[in-house]
């Protein structure tokens, strides 16, 4: 039951209020509140303090049941009997507030009958996690049957990065540190050092690897698996297609198939490493079918695999905008408009802005491309430029530039 937190640990975890924030509105709300996201991303950690809030409200530990698929201590929970069983035997005899929190339930067979009869029966309240795609929301939807709410944790933004960090004296040095290492929160336990943090990544990437995509498809080919990541790993915010890797093989001797590129693609897309960002026609109002960009969940994964490229410095800034927008609540597409590239067209309600950014506004040949190619869409939305140019004028032609430190740091 509750044993396996140790309270001394609890005490020393760093808050991520914007989730904490959500479970507790959802708290005792008969729902079943779903985190959802890549392993290491904190999804423990967020629900540990959570218990330690609990237990700061006079939930007494009896109350509160945490199962961590990840330790061997649950490992006869196998199934969905064997979660049900174990947790109504565990709260049978007390009558006041329960919750059950349930970490990486994926790992157990078929364990939405459970969940879902644990709710039915109005048992306690439940939180669950999982680092896998099939539990996300086309899944979710069938085997909840709308009694959930979904909760995407992602790795640390930049803001909350310099909060792990508690160091706020130089931030424009913290932010090439983080443009290195990315957000994942257990690097804040390492020197940060490529040796160190570089390794502590590869085993990350290495875990989701097997555990997330071999194992759970039975890939015998793991040799093509690891080219394709590579390939995408080198070619995030680049428009990418099933054909075009397999013809980049090709082109290396290395014999793949379409389907078979396509299979791993969702393979990989599953484990949470990357996200696939449609392209929308703006002017004839519609997705582009085959041709999608592709950003990374924590770009230190990349740098870790495939080493920092400082070449590739645009395309790094540029999944980090992307990250931050999806961690404020963003819809995301890549935007098109007469052949002209938008970078992102972010939705959230009523509210739609589009973004470009660039590395410098170096030149004027760079000024006039990413401030014209906004300046070519006539709506009324807001249309932004982010640079790293800490000087650049705040207003050309009615388009907005952001210092890109800014934007993260919500300072504009």
């Amino acid at each position: 039951m509750f044993e396996s937190i140790m309270l001394n640990d609890i005490q020393h975890l760093i808050l991520r209020p914007n989730y904490l924030n959500v479970l507790k509105g959802f708290k005792d709300k008969p729902l079943i509140k779903v985190l959802i996201g890549m392993r290491r991303v904190g999804k423990s950690s967020i629900l540990k303090i959570f218990i330690r809030d609990l237990l700061n409200e006079s939930i007494p530990k009896s109350n509160i049941i945490y199962i961590n698929k990840e330790s061997l201590e649950f490992d006869s929970i196998q199934n969905y009997k064997d979660l049900y069983l174990y947790i109504v035997e565990k709260l049978r005899a007390i009558q006041t507030k329960k919750y059950v929190i349930i970490d990486e339930i994926q790992e157990i067979d078929q364990w939405e009958k459970a969940v879902n009869s644990l709710l039915a029966e109005k048992i306690a309240d439940i939180y669950i996690t999982g680092s896998n795609a099939k539990i996300m929301s086309n899944e979710l939807s069938t085997l909840l049957s709308g009694r959930y709410v979904e909760i995407p944790v992602y790795p640390l933004t930049f803001k909350e990065f310099l909060d792990f960090r508690n160091d706020y004296s130089n931030v424009e040095n913290e932010f090439l540190i983080y443009t290195r290492f990315g957000g994942l929160p257990g690097i804040h336990n390492l020197s940060f050092e490529d040796e160190y943090v570089f390794s502590y990544l590869n085993s990350i990437i290495n875990t989701i690897v097997y555990k997330d995509i071999v194992v759970r498809n039975n890939i015998r080919e793991t040799r093509i698996l690891d080219n394709i990541i590579r390939y995408l790993f080198d070619n995030i915010g680049n428009i990418t297609t099933s054909k075009k890797i397999a013809n980049y093989f090709k082109s290396q001797r290395i014999k793949i198939s379409v389907d078979t590129v396509i299979n791993y693609f969702k393979y990989i897309e599953s484990a949470m490493l990357i996200h696939r960002v449609e392209r929308y026609d703006i002017k004839g109002k519609k997705y582009l079918e085959f041709y999608d960009k592709i950003y990374l969940n924590d770009i230190g994964l990349r740098n870790g695999l495939i080493g920092y490229k400082e070449k590739d410095i645009s395309f790094l800034l540029e999944n980090i905008v992307y990250n931050e927008l999806r961690a404020k609540g963003y819809k995301i597409s890549a935007g098109v408009f007469d052949n002209i590239e938008i970078d992102f067209i972010a939705e959230k309600q009523k509210e739609k802005k589009y973004i470009q950014v660039c590395y410098l506004l170096k030149d004027e040949d760079t000024i006039l491309r990413e401030f014209g190619n906004l300046e070519k869409i006539k709506d009324n939305y807001e249309k932004i430029v982010i640079s790293m140019d800490k000087f650049f004028p705040q207003e050309r032609n009615g388009i907005k530039h952001i210092y890109l430190l800014d934007f993260l740091l919500d300072r504009y």
